[in-house]
């Protein structure tokens, strides 16, 4: 994927904020990290990044004395906010040093969550953002979701997120937590996504995306579109729209 072409969709779409869910590097060394960091500086947007399992070092013993020292050095925090009076973005470091593959996300760090959620303007859109992904795409894929999912996607959800992001297992897809979850009473809506990632680190390897997605909010929805990359030119593969408001019972299909 060449860079111009995506400076051009950035321009194109001109989004307030690019986020980052992770895996900017493959080794976590330090010179991946400083491309990862000019890479994305030139996009021109603000950007909000968080870690993937990948942006750690690979070997001992630094992946375990000093993990985020050099994502720190480019990024500052591995729990980033950004906010405005229109969007607020709290990120969340699911990554695990002694786990390659498989994320958490502890009490402590849900409570920070929960704080920082409770700091949006009012009227803010909301978002929540972290590696490991809480849903699966609709095909196969082996990577386990975030561990105890329904306690973090409760938490979130609860706390006002009216969107999920993740990324990692390099497939996109997106649903509303009231196709997964029953509806009880007057629960705002929320949607949950998976970003597909830019790059293609087993090029041969089929059921892995080569994309991103983008995120229009307005005050009644969210519009979640997926672009691929097609070899030479991005297009849209793929587009949702999900409800902000509580389900209305006027809209829904009624029995005899």
């Amino acid at each position: 994927m060449p860079e111009p072409a995506l400076s051009e969709l950035i321009d194109e779409i001109a989004p307030q904020l690019v986020i980052a869910s992770g895996d900017l590097t493959h080794r976590g060394r330090v010179d991946q990290h400083d491309r990862a960091l000019a890479f994305l500086r030139a996009l021109g947007p603000p950007v909000l990044a968080i870690p993937g399992n990948h942006d750690i070092p690979y070997a001992f013993p630094a992946r375990f004395t000093s993990p985020w020292a050099e994502f720190e050095r480019c990024w500052e925090t591995t729990e980033p906010v950004w906010s405005t009076d229109t969007l607020h973005v709290v990120g969340l470091n699911s990554v695990r040093p002694w786990r390659h593959q498989s994320g958490a996300l502890g009490a402590a760090a849900l409570e920070r969550a929960i704080a920082r959620l409770a700091e949006a303007p009012a009227g803010a859109f909301r978002i929540a953002v972290l590696h490991h992904q809480l849903i699966g795409a609709p095909w196969r894929t082996r990577k386990k979701p975030v561990a105890r999912r329904n306690e973090v996607l409760a938490t979130l959800v609860d706390a006002g997120a009216e969107l999920i992001l993740s990324g990692h297992i390099h497939q996109a897809t997106a649903a509303a937590r009231h196709e997964f979850e029953i509806w009880t009473g007057d629960e705002h809506g929320a949607a949950v996504a998976v970003a597909p990632g830019l790059g293609q680190p087993r090029p041969k390897r089929r059921g892995e995306a080569r994309g991103l997605l983008v995120h229009d909010v307005t005050a009644q929805e969210l519009r979640v579109q997926t672009y691929v990359w097609r070899g030479d030119a991005w297009g849209i593969a793929a587009e949702r729209l999900f409800p902000r408001r509580p389900i209305e019972a006027s809209a829904a299909r009624r029995g005899p």
